[in-house]
């Protein structure tokens, strides 16, 4: 295969779960330009169809719907509806949604309960879906999960709900990469670290939040927040054929912060 295909999505569709969201419609947007026709599955159908409607300016073939996907039904709804559309090769779940933020001892069970609904179970039941039909037509494909950084170590402000579903996106992943290999089905994850995003210009904005961003952005070697666009790349690669070799990974991309030590400094 030549270097110019290599990345090359044409006559694929490719499912994006979270669509809305900074990373979810950049990667929409990537996937697009890399000629995949793409469905962009959001809570909030507003947000889905601004995506749309930017990708369609930019020439790109896409559809938009609604999807509460922490219910089966809904998912089943959603992809009977995707089915009329083609076969989908490619599914990207980039929901990343940290809900309440109480400490451990004083976080409500429903809490708890609802942010491993949000981030967790809605890609069990997603990938579930996206993989039966993938057996079905035999078709093959590429499943990314969106894990995080918090699913690696402990980020404290009351991710703790938030880390352990991102946890178990990388556990799940791994099983799953294992059940479905037979069928041709690729299974990895993505561990975004501090990307901008509404929440996060908020705070840089804030004059009196300005040494909890500091200390953040520390935390990175690469000395910066992520932009939403760089996580396309390690998206493509994972959902491309140029990826034919790799499943069951769970890839960082966070300005080198998980490779660093707390402690760690350039200098005695």
């Amino acid at each position: 295969m030549s270097i110019s295909t290599l990345f090359d999505l044409s006559n694929r569709l490719a499912v994006i779960t979270g669509g809305g969201g900074a990373l979810g419609s950049a990667v929409a947007q990537g996937l697009a330009d890399a000629g995949a026709e793409v469905v962009v599955v959001d809570i909030n159908l507003e947000s889905a169809q601004a995506v749309k409607e930017k990708i369609i300016a930019n020439g790109g073939k896409v559809h938009a719907f609604h999807g509460d996907l922490r219910n089966e039904d809904s998912v089943n709804d959603i992809f009977s509806k995707i089915d009329h559309i083609g076969s989908t090769r490619i599914l990207i779940n980039a929901i990343s949604a940290p809900l309440g933020r109480p400490a451990p001892d004083k976080m409500p069970l429903s809490v708890w309960e609802e942010t491993l609904s949000v981030n967790l179970t809605s890609c069990f039941l997603t990938s579930k879906a996206a993989a039966q039909r993938m057996i079905n037509s035999k078709s093959g494909g590429s499943i990314i999960n969106f894990s995080s950084i918090a699913g690696m170590s402990a980020l404290g402000r009351g991710a703790v709900a938030y880390g352990t579903a991102k946890a178990g996106i990388m556990q799940m992943t791994r099983d799953f990469s294992f059940e479905w290999a037979q069928y041709g089905i690729r299974v990895n994850s993505i561990l975004p670290g501090q990307f901008i995003n509404d929440f996060w210009e908020k705070l840089m904005n804030d004059p009196s939040k300005k040494e909890f961003v500091k200390k953040v952005t520390n935390g990175m070697p690469i000395g910066r927040f992520g932009n939403p666009d760089e996580i396309v790349g390690p998206v493509l690669f994972l959902a491309s054929d140029a990826a034919s070799m790799v499943t069951g990974i769970a890839m960082p991309v966070d300005g080198g912060n998980l490779a660093m030590n707390p402690g760690a400094t350039l200098e005695f």
